[in-house]
């Protein structure tokens, strides 16, 4: 038998779980594991600069989240619903799916009005699961005037784990600075560590950042259920390697160069597309990969991450990455030394 889901758990107490941002992105901390050594070292995350030189690779993921969480109201009895948007299904008749709360008061036929005005309205089409609906949104103008609605009307999808209210610099720093292409619902948070002045340095010593796009779901937050991880699904998300950054990471490749999947949705995305000589390949489509212990990576042999919550796909990732007894001392070392964990939290690099 292999490694169970009994074996992610441990108590993060509940004060580490990160409720703001670092005041300067790359000022969050930065636990560095050495796998070679087995050695743990404390950081700031600005000294990622010390591991990378010329021609090492940093692989980012510029997917843009988008303003998903809306609030509306329901006709006749005037409820307030919490619409979360999922994907979009169709651009043609404007449906999405979406997460309702509270959701047993939303059946289909049901209409809901959005904004002080009531101009963008949606009708429940269907129900797709105890939470999941599929609607149609209503609204008279054209394509780009109605997605302009939505982010006018949308906030910031924080991770429900976030109690405070929304403020708007959240809008900035639950983004990348380089987010390009829009479609996540979360951010992929290693990646908000990177400020603008660290890129530069980064660029002017050589390294390069070949951009994958990986458009993470909220099932990046869903619970493992199952005891037994083979029998875990994990939720699609869509994903695209352009042959672009196929050269440039294969060409690193044959150097032999570092190789750093920033974040483990970047990890997801190589891992994904790997020919059989262990390159890799470019690709458009979605990914449901579930990686956790023992696994053989193929593409990056460094990764940056965030601290993961207990039980999360993300730590059995993180896992199977460094070895899981490593792992376990390193998050043992994080909790002594009060490392800030999950979205807003602080940064492991792993050598």
């Amino acid at each position: 038998m292999g490694m169970k889901l009994s074996h992610f758990n441990f108590e993060l107490p509940e004060e580490l779980l990160a409720e703001y941002p670092s005041e300067e992105r790359d000022e969050a901390r930065l636990m560095v594991l050495n796998r070679k050594e087995q050695t743990i070292e404390h950081k700031m995350f600005k000294d990622l600069i010390n591991y990378f030189d010329e021609d090492d690779i940093l692989v980012l993921n510029n997917t843009k989240v988008f303003p998903a969480r809306l609030y509306g109201n329901k006709e006749k009895t005037g409820a307030r619903i919490e619409v979360f948007l999922l994907r979009e299904l169709n651009p043609e008749t404007r449906l999405w799916d979406v997460l309702v709360d509270p959701a047993r008061k939303i059946r289909i036929g049901n209409k809901l009005y959005f904004g002080d005005d009531e101009t963008l309205v949606a009708e429940v089409i269907d129900n797709t699961t105890s939470r999941g609906r599929t609607l149609r949104f209503l609204y008279d103008g054209s394509y780009e005037e109605f997605r302009n609605k939505l982010t006018e009307l949308g906030e910031t999808p924080l991770p429900k784990y976030i109690k405070r209210e929304v403020q708007p610099e959240d809008a900035e720093r639950y983004q990348t600075i380089f987010a390009k292409e829009e479609g996540a619902v979360a951010a992929p948070t290693a990646g908000l560590h990177f400020s603008k002045h660290l890129l530069k340095r980064l660029e002017i010593k050589g390294v390069k950042f070949p951009e994958v796009t990986l458009h993470v779901g909220l099932g990046t937050f869903s619970a493992v259920e199952v005891e037994d991880l083979s029998k875990h699904k994990m939720d699609s998300e869509e994903m695209h390697i352009p042959e672009s950054s196929v050269e440039v990471i294969n060409d690193a490749i044959a150097k032999q160069k570092r190789i750093c999947a920033v974040g483990t949705t970047v990890m997801r995305a190589l891992e994904s597309s790997v020919s059989s000589k262990g390159t890799l390949n470019a690709y458009d489509g979605w990914t449901n990969k579930f990686v956790f212990p023992p696994y053989d990576f193929s593409i990056a042999n460094t990764m940056v991450t965030n601290f993961h919550t207990p039980k999360s796909t993300l730590l059995m990732m993180v896992s199977a990455f460094a070895g899981h007894e490593f792992t376990k001392k390193a998050y043992e070392e994080a909790i002594k030394e009060k490392y800030r964990f999950y979205t807003y939290g602080d940064a492991m690099l792993i050598i």
